[in-house]
């Protein structure tokens, strides 16, 4: 009954999301419930009860300022002068497989907010580390929040300052993110995506397989003890939300309350899962289409432009100030990576505009985490690899990555081949041992669930298989677009604080307003 309920949901949200602007709400942030047999029924009692929150008991890291250093990490825009940043180094075991538990890894943590309360601020392995989401996130959020609790960002294993990983050469980056959006195979993706497994297996070493979701939800227990909590009171977006999932799993009597915004889809078919987040990245467009119109950008229709830029880029690639080579691919790349950014669209909107007159300026930042690689700002491409494939256990022959892209192409034609190319990446890493961890378990208490209706990252069907595979898990669904809700979303920010500071579980299916 639940799991009906939920696909229930997910329809109705997908048809209110198709006729309405997309974006943060500028109506009051009422919650709507979705119209369920008996209106404004909570969800079933869970076994176990939301837990209390409490303040830390001898806690043994040690802050120091970091305030410089962390606004220069975040550059502009920034972050108000009256946050205060400190940081800490939280020390874990590596725990590679057939390893010993002798070697560790050391994680950068950063705490922002005069809160007694931790709470941990876990982000997607590929977006920006955790340390600087927290940041940025603790600018976005109403101060009862900071007035409870203390924003812990914590940067994930191999990711911003936790021993990232660099192991891909520079141009085998390019190369990964190049596959064409028209037209051709995913021959020379793949082919990159063998030489960057070389570089890595021999730069990574045991390293190279103990960089995944699984043992990052340990690396999170560990900061727990360090903090000197009894629960872990935790905020996840998107893969980083898969952490958490995770960690629910292992450390079902260490949840204290969490909130996963946006969950990558568990199944293990992971081609199935892909197919589904290129229809998530093409509802997103047409959502940024309506908002562009509503705004009377200079864009005009956002497809037509798509599809002349990389006609216009296919005849003449021009290059970056790096010297890479900005073809149709890596273009398209970076549009996909501004749909998810929902508060830079005007600015994607004319950096598009900007790129069909010739300058690529503007829209090569979209990209640049991606290609470029530095001691202060790694590249988030090397670490999503490595964590997703470490993940996943799919591995496609070059025939069947050319049927799944042929087949993605037609349906989705702006980022079908974009998402597609994810499957080559992981064609020549090493193929994951261990059996891939359950979605959930019992024994945990209610987790809060937030899915959005347009996301081109942790679509919304995904975020709902997800929680139905949570059996303690509520869910609240944002009928808007972009990747995550909290600080997007007026209603589901409200949700997510009531939750967390207030204790208020909101009843399963709850819709929130575009």
């Amino acid at each position: 009954m639940r799991r009906r309920s939920r696909l229930l949901v997910a329809l109705l949200a997908l048809a209110s999301a198709a006729g309405c602007a997309a974006g943060p709400s500028v109506r009051p942030a009422l919650v709507e419930n979705d119209g369920k047999t008996t209106a404004g029924t909570p969800a079933a009692t869970p076994p176990v009860a939301l837990p209390p929150l409490t303040e830390p008991r001898s806690p043994s890291l040690r802050w120091a300022d970091c305030d410089d250093d962390t606004r220069q990490r975040i550059g502009t825009p920034g972050v108000p002068d009256s946050l205060h940043f400190t940081c800490a180094r939280v020390t874990a075991p590596l725990d590679a497989p057939g390893e010993a538990r002798r070697s560790v890894v050391r994680l950068l943590a950063l705490k922002v907010g005069s809160g007694p309360v931790p709470l941990v601020v876990v982000n997607d392995v590929g977006g920006e580390p955790g340390t600087v989401y927290a940041a940025r996130l603790a600018a976005t959020l109403p101060p009862a929040f900071l007035e409870k609790f203390s924003l812990i960002g914590l940067d994930r294993r191999g990711t911003g300052l936790s021993g990232p990983v660099q192991c891909v050469p520079p141009d085998i980056r390019h190369d990964l993110i190049d596959a064409d959006p028209a037209q051709g195979d995913l021959q020379d993706v793949l082919d990159a995506a063998r030489k960057a497994g070389q570089q890595c297996a021999i730069e990574l070493d045991d390293t190279q397989t103990a960089l995944d979701s699984w043992r990052s939800a340990g690396d999170l227990d560990e900061l727990r003890k360090q903090l000197g909590m009894d629960r872990l009171n935790a905020l996840g977006r998107g893969d980083g939300s898969k952490v958490l999932s995770q960690y629910a799993v292992r450390f079902p009597g260490q949840v204290g309350r969490m909130v996963l915004d946006g969950v990558p889809d568990p199944g293990p078919d992971t081609a199935a899962v892909l197919d589904a987040v290129a229809a998530g990245a093409q509802s997103t467009l047409d959502a940024f289409a309506a908002d562009c119109a509503s705004r009377k950008c200079a864009l005009g229709d956002p497809k037509a432009a798509l599809s002349a830029l990389t006609d216009q880029l296919r005849g003449t690639a021009p290059t970056t100030g790096d010297g890479v080579a900005f073809g149709p691919g890596v273009a398209m790349f970076a549009v996909y990576s501004g749909l998810a950014q929902r508060s830079r669209w005007p600015e994607l909107a004319d950096a598009i505009a900007a790129a069909r007159s010739g300058d690529i300026g503007p829209l090569t930042t979209f990209v640049t985490p991606v290609l470029q690689d530095t001691r202060a700002q790694p590249s988030r491409l090397d670490v999503t690899v490595a964590t997703r494939c470490n993940d996943s256990q799919t591995r496609l022959s070059a025939d069947q990555l050319d049927q799944v892209v042929t087949g993605m192409r037609a349906k989705y034609p702006q980022f079908g081949a974009v998402v597609a190319e994810q499957l080559a990446w992981c064609g020549p890493w090493p193929v994951r041992t261990e059996p891939l961890p359950p979605a959930g378990a019992t024994g945990a208490p209610p987790i809060l669930v937030t899915a959005t209706a347009a996301d081109p990252v942790t679509p919304q069907v995904g975020s709902t298989r997800a929680a139905d595979q949570m059996p303690t898990a509520v869910t609240i669904t944002w009928q808007g677009a972009g990747h995550g809700s909290v600080g997007a979303s007026p209603c589901v920010t409200d949700a997510a604080r009531a939750f967390l500071v207030d204790g208020k579980v909101p009843a399963d299916g709850t819709l929130c307003p575009a």
